[in-house]
């Protein structure tokens, strides 16, 4: 299997990662990433646990420091830029197992979430569109984010991302611990999102429900980016999923469904 490279388009890309290498102390942990995310399209990173999928999240969100390589957002640098001043710029991060501040209330967590906004009004038009979108956080804005359930969790987790009106939503593992159906109503709300025009990089622990919210797709071995390809080729190849993923091949609603509509 041959090298991937960044698919290229004349027009600037809403994100550019070049040549990124991340370590956590003397352990490297990226070698030399190359993406690019296009305006509107939501683009899933896949592979097997520990290849580097996370890191590459929190490397564009601040959350850690590349060693060497650049992050271009709208085609100004990003990199080494703190996390609060990336928010400013448009890029917001809903973390691995959600981290909601757990004894604030639902609300208390959305207007943290929309530190941003000076405008109260602006603030509280957020916060009604995330209760529009996610109706059980209505119910629960008084309760303490720290008792709702890991589904509730996550619904809060995405809102409270939305709070900052990003450009570009990183999503990282949303459906980890959820039951089926809550998986499915948490991916059914990503491609809502994508539809009106936000653009996505998502990390996803099933690989058959990623490709099929995503248009495009990277997959990562070892800290290494080694295929990209369009999500629904990669549906089908299931020796490259294989060879990737370790025999990962439970197939998903959601990814069967994503085939009968090509």
């Amino acid at each position: 299997m041959s090298h991937a490279s960044v698919p290229m388009t004349d027009s600037e890309p809403l994100l550019a990662v070049e040549d990124l290498h991340v370590a956590y102390g003397k352990t490297a942990a990226l070698h030399g990433v190359n993406l690019r995310i296009d305006r509107g399209e939501t683009v899933a990173l896949i592979g097997a646990n520990g290849a580097g999928k996370s890191t590459t999240l929190r490397t564009i969100s601040g959350l850690l420091a590349p060693a060497r390589g650049r992050i271009r957002f709208k085609g100004a640098s990003i990199a080494g830029c703190r996390p609060d001043q990336i928010v400013r710029q448009g890029i917001a991060h809903s973390p691995e197992e959600r981290h909601v501040w757990p004894a604030m209330s639902v609300a208390e967590n959305l207007s943290l979430g929309g530190f941003t906004c000076r405008d109260r009004r602006e603030l509280d038009r957020r916060i009604e569109a995330v209760y529009q979108r996610f109706p059980r956080l209505r119910e629960r804005r008084q309760q303490l984010a720290g008792t709702l359930s890991g589904g509730e969790q996550q619904m809060l987790a995405i809102g409270r991302a939305l709070m900052c009106a990003p450009e570009l939503l990183l999503l990282d593992e949303p459906s980890l611990g959820l039951s089926p159906l809550m998986t499915h109503e948490v991916l059914t709300v990503v491609r809502e999102l994508n539809a009106q025009g936000v653009t996505i990089l998502l990390v996803e622990q099933n690989v058959h429900n990623a490709l099929a919210v995503a248009t495009r797709a990277y997959v990562y071995d070892t800290g290494r980016i080694t295929v990209s390809r369009p999500a629904r080729e990669l549906l089908d190849d299931h020796d490259l999923l294989a060879a990737y993923l370790g025999g990962q091949s439970a197939h998903s609603p959601l990814a069967s469904r994503r085939r009968t509509q090509s």
